[in-house]
């Protein structure tokens, strides 16, 4: 796999928790811990990306 389909890899897991925490935010009831852990989980790859982004 090559650095720019890493990113794009990651890009694409990026939208994808955004989606969910945006989906969890908006129920009646949102689970904290889950959305606790989707951001956590976005961040984590945020800073991937970003050091990715600087190696190129």
């Amino acid at each position: 796999m090559t650095l720019e389909d890493r990113i794009e890899v990651l890009r694409s897991r990026h939208r994808n928790l955004e989606v969910q925490i945006d989906r969890e935010s908006h129920r009646p009831l949102p689970n904290i811990e889950s959305l606790s852990s989707l951001k956590r989980q976005k961040l984590r790859i945020k800073d991937e990306l970003a050091e990715l982004e600087h190696a190129r």
